[in-house]
């Protein structure tokens, strides 16, 4: 099980307390190496400045020889270029910043981004074109290339519904301007995901009461569709809650940026040999990308293990620029391409059925056997079980 932040505070500043205010920087920082938080290059050098001066604090020539920054992956690819530039700001312009106010700079200067807090859906325009459709805490968003090619505000939109694969939004901006956005979902479970991911949010986000919550239906008058009601407080009970809170600063460990087993890259390494196998492909996906999120969740910046010759940000092609793209809704240089293990929980195409069977490391096995390993793994300090069920928790 992997635990992440599911709605990112619109102003990470407001928060209260500094510990809810680490974790959110926890999670950002990690979308910062996954690549959703994709941006400039000149930002990118900024916000990693930061994240070394929160994690080991002032330059220091005794313990940060030529080249100390490189030693940390901060992003899914580096430049020599931007390496150095991440020395010359922490070296130069974040001398004396405690740990506390470098991650709150990170945090305002996060916010600012178009990528801050997506969670980005894969799908495919009309022309079939690939596409990133996301939430955020400002409104719906879409990514496409290295471009933002639409952006509504949760005011605007009026609806979001689903049909099968298909994806519409709909809104409607200066009180005259109906638009409808329309894109196409790998699956129809992968549809009518992102479409109660898209209802939580304008919920959370557009609501002044979570009493003005209402059951949602994907249905018309010729058809049923489905009905899903976002159960939970919204942004500005939350935060109203938040400012009463009434006791002593929780302690606050910070895990420094040092060497460790425990921090591989998520592009390297080896994956762990003892996730059980299943006849399932679809479930087999899921095991594997909950254990390599949850590998990858270390709080402390993972130890960079690719050349210097690798480019700042992967691609995987730039796409055309379409009539609406303008360059106002350039996010970077590089194509948006988050890494596949922090995507949306893959969901097969059709009902998955787990075998009856219990297993052990890919093998049938009886109740008896299983309550013996689960007895030597006590024994060992081990856990380990029969498989089932299995889920990635984004």
């Amino acid at each position: 099980m992997c635990l992440r932040v599911k709605f990112y505070p619109p102003d990470p500043a407001a928060l209260k307390e500094e510990i809810t205010r680490y974790l959110v920087f926890l999670q950002v920082k990690r979308d910062l190496y996954h690549g959703r938080l994709l941006c400039k290059t000149s930002d990118a050098a900024l916000l990693a400045a930061y994240i070394l001066q929160a994690e080991i604090g002032d330059y220091d020539p005794g313990k940060h020889p030529e080249g100390y920054s490189s030693k940390f992956q901060f992003f899914p690819k580096h430049s020599e270029k931007l390496e150095r530039r991440i020395a010359e700001i922490h070296k130069t312009e974040l001398i004396g910043q405690t740990p506390e106010t470098s991650e709150l700079n990170f945090l305002q200067k996060a916010q600012t981004l178009e990528t801050y807090g997506v969670d980005p859906h894969p799908c495919k325009d009309v022309s079939g074109n690939p596409a990133f459709l996301a939430f955020t805490p400002f409104g719906f968003t879409v990514l496409q290339g290295n471009r933002r090619v639409h952006f509504l505000k949760w005011l605007e939109v009026t609806k979001l519904k689903f049909e099968a694969k298909t994806f519409h939004i709909y809104a409607t901006q200066n009180e005259d301007r109906k638009i409808i956005l329309t894109y196409f979902a790998p699956t129809p479970e992968a549809c009518k995901h992102l479409w109660k991911c898209g209802v939580e949010n304008q919920a959370f986000y557009k609501l002044e009461k979570s009493s003005q919550v209402r059951t949602v239906s994907s249905g018309n008058l010729f058809f049923k569709g489905s009905r899903f009601r976002y159960s939970g407080k919204v942004a500005k009970e939350v935060m109203e809650q938040s400012a009463r809170i009434k006791r002593d600063p929780p302690e606050i460990h910070r895990a420094g940026m040092v060497p460790s087993r425990s921090c591989p890259s998520i592009t390297h390494g080896p994956r762990l040999t003892s996730v059980p196998r299943t006849r399932r492909r679809a479930v087999h996906i899921s095991i594997m990308e909950g254990l390599e999120s949850l590998r990858d969740s270390a709080h402390s910046t993972p130890v960079r293990s690719v050349s210097h010759g690798d480019s700042f940000m992967s691609s995987r092609g730039h796409l055309e620029d379409s009539s609406e793209a303008s360059t106002s809704g350039v996010i970077s240089d590089e194509t948006y391409s988050p890494s596949d293990s922090v995507l949306p929980t893959p969901v097969a195409e059709h009902g998955v059925e787990l075998p009856s069977a219990r297993h052990l490391n890919g093998s049938p096995c009886s109740i008896d056997e299983e309550k013996e390993s689960e007895a030597r793994a006590l024994k060992e300090g081990v856990g380990c079980g029969g498989v089932k069920h299995a889920a990635t928790g984004l």
